[in-house]
């Protein structure tokens, strides 16, 4: 029986219970702000014990990163990220998310075919396009002088 694009189409539609749209932007919105504060609580607890503000800078991403791909490997982060949607896209625990995930589910077909060849599966394209946008922003800043 073969089935048009319009009937499927009808078909997905009733298969699909609705989605509760002001519910889902709501836990979008707290548990994505709930990462950017626990970011800027970082940021005071680490200058708060006097480091330097280079340090301070480097350690509030990669404590974050870390912390996101121990959730990530343990599972939490999926869970967290079952009920926040979106939320869970702020660039950085997304990015490290993105990383570990694929690390994770291809690891039994071995390190390089595996794990070495899907690491950047998702997160490849991300580092790519950043590159590159970030050099043509450097090259007009230069232009312009923009520093």
């Amino acid at each position: 029986m073969a089935t048009n694009q319009k009937d499927y189409g009808e078909m997905a539609k009733k298969a699909s219970p609705p989605s509760p749209k002001a519910k889902d932007f709501l836990c979008a919105f707290l548990i994505g702000g709930g990462i950017c504060t626990f970011g800027q609580a970082l940021l005071l607890l680490y200058t708060y014990l006097e480091l330097p503000e280079t340090t301070v800078k480097a350690l509030v991403p990669m404590t974050i990163i870390v912390i996101t791909a121990i959730l990530t490997g343990t599972g939490v982060f999926d869970k967290i990220a079952k009920h926040a949607g979106a939320g869970t896209l702020v660039p950085i625990t997304g990015f490290a998310n993105s990383i570990v995930s694929p690390a994770m589910e291809f690891s039994a077909e071995g390190r390089i075919l595996g794990t070495g060849a899907k690491l950047f599966s998702i997160a490849g394209p991300v580092i790519a396009y950043g590159t590159a946008a970030a050099s043509i922003y450097g090259v007009i800043a230069y232009l312009f002088k923009l520093y």
